[in-house]
């Protein structure tokens, strides 16, 4: 049994976990890695992807995080991602219509700018779809 340590993950509207911790695996833009007590210090990016907490008292949390940092550091880790999202709470068939929704305002842009804005957000649910496993 791994060593408890503090855990924080944050997002620009609210603190989603603040808690004791065994192990957080994290999808890092340079490949997914676990953080367990005494890791040694460093930062790195975030990909979207799903983190995935051990709590300290046993069971697992998910969160579908879009992008932000990770912070290791002799206090312990904390996520500041761009949005956090508990994967509990997204509803797959919700995420499916937004994603046809999405492809339908790729086809129809007229412009450059507007096709960019309407792929990103189109990428951007293909990753939480991922993140579901769907």
């Amino acid at each position: 049994m791994a060593e408890p340590f503090p855990f924080e993950l944050v997002s620009p509207e609210r603190l989603l976990l603040s808690e004791s911790v065994e192990a957080v695996v994290v999808p890092g833009t340079d490949g997914e890695f676990t953080v367990l007590k005494d890791h040694a210090p460093f930062m790195a990016t975030i990909k979207p992807g799903c983190v995935v907490v051990t709590l300290a008292g046993g069971g697992v949390q998910k969160f579908f995080v879009r992008g932000g940092f990770a912070d290791v550091n002799a206090k312990g880790l904390t996520i500041l991602a761009e949005q956090a999202i508990p994967l509990e709470s997204l509803n797959a068939e919700v995420i499916a219509g937004e994603i046809r929704n999405a492809e339908e305002d790729v086809a129809d842009a007229r412009d450059d700018a507007t096709r960019i804005v309407a792929q990103t957000k189109l990428a951007q649910l293909q990753d939480v779809r991922a993140a579901l496993g769907h």
